[in-house]
């Protein structure tokens, strides 16, 4: 390996086909040996730290001999190759061909940046089953450099990825796990990210945006399809959200007010996420399905759960690891197994009614609403806070006009009890607004320098 080539890597970060280690330790080594095995394949980075620095291991012909006696002796043995460039150790492990793969801890698969452990009956359904994890890793005939390849699309990934173009961009896009083996033609993967339009080549990969008027579907307002690459259907859906969402405007403090859509941006981004990186592919008889109604948004996916129905939510197993990882990258997805959970908990801090998951055949996500009872609530809300701030603009007024001027003034000129001007006397003076210059008695308030109320 060239030197800037290992730069490269260690910048681009760990990734499904890329893991460091800052020191030898048998036990996480043979876990991501078999991982990488019983993935596409990859690379570990020994001497080199999760923050990307490189710390550098000492390199003999003992530690090499263990590292291979570790490969020899999971079940089946899995190939690697050892490369060494100044005190960094490059462990090339190579994809299986007599999945699935076991060390002494158990199965492994890759999962994003991580290694993932799978109980026996796991890891054969995960392989076997409705052939789960080929499609993405699967060598695509028809896509090519100059059939569907569009450069901006990689140029965009790389910029948001923080990918810089040191080395030729076939080494990038192999390094990416995109590209087949000696760069022998695009995986399916590499086509949904990087491909003009995902139709020409997957029709059934399109994503769906339908309005309705009402809670079911009888009548429809607009209809949209979205049809190029994975990340712009992800955005172009969000711009859809927005278009036909009502938004809400939140007053925090004394800040501006802040305009957020009715259902938070969050659960809607983890969905969509959710509904891209482990819709089944395979299907191509159905499509990523986003409705929504009056009272709620369901987005829907091909595909059913592959874990068991009880870890749903604690632990996650996408049947697209390669495409998850490339999502990965661009920060769209965190660790494996946390969104429902982010979901869930951005609903309930928005005050909203916990969503429903729905599962089949297709997986669904369903989204409630606010109510009109909400909507009450969170206008009450602002009423209130504009109120309050109109009264502590003119307390600030009246101080300006005269500092000696009484509780029992104030309370009079604006129409509000003693103790709703010492509870507004209070807030102005926490927030840095007045100062409280003298006794309570014979003393006077003071609005501090650039201390007007906004």
């Amino acid at each position: 390996m060239e030197k800037k080539e290992l730069e490269y890597l260690i910048k681009s970060g760990e990734g499904i086909n890329l893991e460091f280690k800052e020191n030898f330790d048998s036990k996480s080594i043979s876990k991501s040996i078999v991982a990488f095995a019983n993935s596409e394949g990859g690379r570990i980075l020994l001497g080199i730290n999760d923050k990307g620095e490189v710390k550098g291991v000492h390199i003999t012909n003992k530690l090499k001999s263990e590292i291979q006696d570790i490969a020899r002796k999971c079940d089946p043995e899995v190939k690697i190759a050892l490369e060494s460039f100044e005190n960094i150790l490059i462990m090339n492990i190579y994809e299986g061909k007599n999945k699935p793969y076991k060390c002494s801890n158990g199965f492994f698969i890759r999962q994003g940046s991580s290694s993932q452990k799978l109980s026996t009956d796991e890891i054969r359904e995960f392989f076997n089953k409705e052939r789960k994890i080929i499609f993405d890793e699967r060598i695509n005939p028809e896509f090519s450099f100059k059939n569907g390849f569009d450069r901006k699309k990689l140029d965009i990934f790389m910029e948001k990825a923080k990918i810089s173009r040191t080395i030729p961009e076939k080494e990038i896009l192999k390094n990416l796990g995109t590209l087949g083996e000696n760069g022998a033609g695009f995986k399916n993967a590499g086509v949904l990210f990087f491909c003009d339009h995902i139709e020409r080549f997957f029709p059934h990969a399109i994503i769906t945006c339908v309005l309705y008027k009402g809670i079911d579907k009888q009548y429809i307002i607009d209809k949209k399809d979205f049809h190029l690459d994975i990340l712009t259907n992800y955005n172009d859906v969000l711009n859809y959200f927005y278009k036909n969402l009502k938004l809400v405007y939140k007053i925090e403090g004394f800040g501006p007010r802040k305009e957020i859509l009715e259902i938070p941006d969050e659960a809607l981004k983890e969905a969509i996420v959710n509904a891209i990186a482990h819709r089944d592919y395979n299907e191509r008889g159905a499509r990523i399905q986003v409705d929504i109604f009056d009272d709620r948004v369901e987005i829907s996916n091909p595909g059913g759960l592959i874990i068991k129905e009880e870890e749903f939510g604690k632990r996650s197993l996408s049947r697209n690891p390669l495409i998850f990882g490339l999502l990965q990258r661009l920060d769209l997805v965190e660790q494996v197994g946390s969104g429902i959970n982010r979901i869930k908990m951005a609903m309930k801090q928005a005050g909203l009614k916990l969503p429903k998951f729905e599962f089949g055949k297709f997986f669904a996500v369903i989204l409630y609403r606010p109510t009109k009872g909400d909507l009450g609530r969170i206008a009450g809300e602002k009423t209130r806070e504009k109120t309050r701030e109109k009264t502590r603009e003119k307390i600030i007024k009246l101080i300006k006009e005269s500092k000696g001027i009484t509780q029992e003034e104030l309370a009079e000129k604006i129409g509000i009890s003693i103790k709703g001007i010492e509870w507004n006397l209070q807030q102005l003076k926490e927030k840095g607004i007045l100062k409280r210059i003298g006794p309570d008695r014979g003393g006077y308030w003071e609005v501090r320098e650039n201390g007007e109320y906004k």
